[in-house]
């Protein structure tokens, strides 16, 4: 009888909690779905804040240099003349225009126009190819190097170059930091060794270790008449960016904890079976923080190296532009600003996503 009681009490209770959760997961979606739209709604504000300043911003600029415009006319060459640059700059007259700060509506203009020249310039690599297909093979068949399309970049293919440059430079990296840092963080009496080299080399100017790859690229390359701008440009990424994977490699084999250590001695694992199946495994989350930041420091090396070797990637194209002067090239330039920084925050991204894949200690709030 007594045990029925208790069941009955504990059914009562399983009851009462079910109809509970019931009443209170209508309540927990509900303030889920408005936690997340009042943070998407923040967001947008921020954005149109932004984006308000910024036209305020560009505006202001403007008008001040339309000002000396008119004003350095009325001075030089008289009332006439400051009536006329008044007349042509509110015609909009490109000639004429302040070249100063793009407001956001011209800098979308901007990047419109350079998806169209995109589509015009791959609509001519397809039909040089087309032109060219029998040609080339009969070049090949000869045993000769077919003819390729030597026309000028768009911006998509130069943003595609940037992105194999800064990919190939942090591979590079990847190679020479990791098992280097491993070796170091093994043996404290290298550590001690190494530490003076780490610490001179490490904040290097990327400017320098273009300066120091070009040298050393030029003279293996002597004598070959093809492009090596593409080689000396991600081998200086590379060095630029490769001391935090270094650093954080040897401090995470350094600290693994020594239980792990002792029972791979018991174990009696190998030297290489001790590293990959104990060690790394136990590094993985410090050598991850240095690999993400190996490829954020790499983007941003990369656009200085790019400018100083001529290679056909986002840098130069900055530069080109700053040098150009078009009207629209301000507008471009702030394009190539916002690509770049989108395109960094993305490879952190996957970084990061890659990590909590292969790393048990998950780092979601990274």
């Amino acid at each position: 009888m007594e045990q029925e009681m208790v069941l009955k009490k504990e059914k009562s209770m399983s009851t009462n909690f079910k109809q509970i959760l019931a009443k209170l997961t209508p309540s927990i979606k509900k303030d889920g779905i408005m936690k997340s739209l009042k943070n998407t709604g923040i967001t947008l504000l921020s954005i149109l804040l932004f984006l308000g300043l910024w036209h305020m911003g560009s505006k202001a600029l403007y008008n001040k240099e339309a000002d000396y415009k008119i004003e350095k006319a009325l001075t030089e060459r008289g009332e006439e003349a400051a009536a006329a640059e008044r007349a042509c700059i509110e015609s909009g007259d490109s000639s004429c225009q302040p070249n100063t700060l793009p407001s956001p509506t011209q800098v979308w203009a901007s990047l419109k126009s350079l998806v169209a020249d995109h589509h015009v310039i791959s609509a001519d690599k397809a039909a040089f190819a087309e032109k060219m297909a029998a040609t080339n093979e009969k070049m090949i068949a000869a045993g000769k190097d077919p003819i390729v399309y030597t026309g000028r970049a768009s911006f998509i293919d130069i943003v595609l170059t940037s992105i194999k440059t800064v990919f190939a430079g942090f591979l590079l990296a990847l190679l020479i930091a990791v098992p280097i840092g491993i070796v170091i963080g093994l043996s404290p009496s290298l550590r001690s060794a190494f530490n003076w080299f780490i610490q001179i080399f490490k904040p290097v100017s990327p400017v320098v270790w273009y300066l120091l790859v070009f040298m050393i690229v030029k003279t293996l390359y002597i004598g070959d008449s093809s492009d090596n701008a593409f080689v000396i440009s991600f081998i200086s990424v590379g060095f630029c960016a490769m001391w935090a994977t270094l650093v954080n490699t040897a401090m995470g084999v350094a600290s693994v904890d020594k239980d792990y250590i002792n029972v791979a001695k018991v174990l009696k694992l190998g030297t290489f079976q001790k590293v990959f199946k104990v060690i790394l495994p136990s590094s993985l989350p410090l050598i991850f923080t240095g690999l993400r930041i190996t490829l954020s420091v790499a983007w941003m090396v990369l656009i200085a190296i790019e400018l100083l070797a001529q290679s056909q990637g986002l840098g130069l194209f900055v530069w080109e532009e700053f040098q150009n002067g078009a009207n629209d090239s301000n507008a471009k330039i702030i394009v190539a600003m916002f690509v770049i920084g989108i395109i960094g925050f993305l490879l952190d991204r996957l970084m990061l996503a890659v990590q909590n894949m292969v790393s048990f200690n998950k780092n979601e709030m990274a």
